[in-house]
């Protein structure tokens, strides 16, 4: 089974565990200097998992999994810099966000990977792409890839 993963609004279909990896690689290698990812998802769909396959396919062999406590958390790959996983569920609103930061990290050149991204929407540089995780009636996900600007 082959997937396509483009940056203009393409969607592709996990229906195992196992595809992770070569969608991770796939999705990292169509990432073409893009820095800003925000993964919307619902609780339990599968948003750590698909960036902690992400981060596997940019050469982080040791994920930390969530940051749901810590908010952040950071790697620095060879390949491709600092790397910084954001999980804001926790958050309140943009304040909080910026009161700790983010804002520096969102527009510093790191790559971006960020969960919860609805809670602070109003920071997000323009040029974020939205990756939609979507669980499906028989336990499949399908992921779209939206590139809107």
């Amino acid at each position: 089974m082959y997937f396509c993963v483009n940056m203009t609004d393409q969607s592709f279909h996990i229906s195992e565990l196992s595809d992770l990896p070569r969608i991770a690689q796939q999705f990292v290698n169509e990432m073409k200097g893009k820095k800003v990812f925000a993964f919307d998802a619902q609780m339990g769909t599968g948003k750590t998992t698909f960036i902690n396959s992400i981060l596997n396919a940019m050469g982080i062999e040791q994920t930390e999994g969530s940051p749901t406590y810590s908010i952040v958390n950071v790697y620095d790959s060879p390949a491709f810099g600092k790397i910084y996983h954001f999980d804001v569920y926790r958050l309140k609103n943009e304040h909080e966000a910026l009161d700790f930061g983010m804002e520096e990290m969102l527009y510093g050149g790191g790559i971006c990977l960020i969960e919860w991204p609805e809670k602070i929407e109003q920071i997000l540089p323009d040029n974020t792409i939205w990756v939609y995780i979507r669980k499906n009636e028989d336990n499949t996900r399908t992921i779209t890839v939206k590139n809107d600007y």
